[in-house]
């Protein structure tokens, strides 16, 4: 008998589908990259860089004359050749504002051009290592610049005021409290999971109930790179999650659910958007004047508040499951006016002996 997948495996299996049907219609030297890449990254890796080709090859056969004449399926390694920085310039512009074919108005910010960017310059860099072209223009190309943004998370207060109102429901619409009764113990376990372990929104919908381990005080979590770790988990997050397990264990999920830890009303899987959507419905009460709050702004509050407290970068970057520490310290080690407080009162700048001579 065949070993039931995970989550996990499913989401891989799913992911790797859609990135064939993208390839379905991309020329050939485009597949074989993709295959080249794939002892090396993951399938959500490999699906971002046949979107964002994809993306390129759309824009040259629309905007570009060289191009206008040739479906991009068709094209070979001479076309490729064609290609100048110029135009990987041209491209980075037109992605800061152009109309879909939809009609739909679309912009990039500086992080989505920057992944597109790389994308390219990936392509490029493995037909000339393959000696496919005669160069590699887009190392030509300077890579769009990034500003960076402050981090944006939840202070104490507004954590506190996240929580009470899954808790509680008091601040909902009436629509919403319609369902609160019966989201009220999932949407606090999610939460307290969120701001007590710095879990992922992906590593939260894919546990299972099987994952958690009261004795041990622990969960099981798939990361990013396939790899699992274990997280532990405070009291605090401990209370919530069992109370909502209790609860779950009343419910007959939908087949092909029934490991599920977390259930939609539907008593299916919850995905991605919806927790999101969760998230976003609770930060509205708490902080009102934050916009866009996320499961991964909750994840960067755990981890400040973590680095806050330990002082320990690479704590921070193993609880996290970073691989790079210079990830962590980049985003987490932000300091909080506090500390900034702190700083400026352990500098002195004449001892009290020199004031009082003065």
């Amino acid at each position: 008998m065949a070993k039931e997948l995970n989550y996990a495996q499913k989401r891989a299996i799913e992911i790797t589908e859609l990135t064939r049907n993208i390839l379905k219609d991309m020329p050939q030297i485009t597949v074989d990259y993709i295959q080249a890449i794939a002892n090396t990254t993951q399938p959500l890796t490999r699906y971002a860089y046949a979107r964002d080709l994809r993306m390129f090859f759309t824009y040259l056969t629309r905007e570009n004359p060289k191009f206008a004449e040739k479906d991009a399926i068709s094209w070979t390694k001479e076309d490729f050749s064609m290609i100048t920085a110029r135009d990987i310039v041209m491209y980075l512009d037109y992605l800061s504002l152009y109309i879909d074919e939809n009609e739909a108005l679309i912009t990039n910010e500086e992080l989505g051009k920057m992944r597109k960017f790389y994308s390219v310059r990936s392509f490029f860099k493995w037909m000339f290592k393959q000696s496919l072209i005669p160069s590699d223009v887009s190392a030509l190309v300077d890579p769009p610049k990034r500003h960076e943004k402050p981090i944006r998370r939840l202070e104490i207060d507004e954590v506190a005021r996240m929580l009470d109102a899954a808790e509680t429901g008091d601040a909902l619409t009436e629509r919403q409290q319609k369902y609160h009764a019966l989201t009220q113990k999932r949407d606090l376990a999610m939460l307290s999971l969120f701001l007590g372990t710095g879990i992922r929104v992906s590593e939260c919908v894919g546990l299972d109930v099987q994952h958690v381990d009261f004795d041990l005080g622990a969960f099981l979590v798939t990361r990013k790179g396939g790899n699992q770790a274990i997280l532990y988990f405070s009291e605090e997050v401990e209370k919530p999650l069992k109370e909502y397990i209790e609860e779950r264990k009343q419910v007959k999920p939908l087949p092909g659910h029934e490991n599920a830890l977390f259930l939609s009303l539907q008593k299916r899987r919850m995905s991605v958007r919806m927790v999101e959507e969760m998230v976003k419905k609770y930060a509205r009460i708490a902080a009102p004047l934050k916009s866009r709050i996320s499961p991964h702004k909750l994840r960067s509050t755990f981890g400040t508040n973590l680095y806050n407290e330990t002082g320990d970068i690479y704590l921070v970057a193993d609880v996290l499951g970073h691989s790079d520490v210079n990830t962590t310290r980049r985003h987490y080690a932000a300091m909080s006016d506090e500390r900034r407080r702190l700083a400026a009162k352990k500098i002195t700048l004449r001892d009290d002996d020199k004031k009082q001579e003065g």
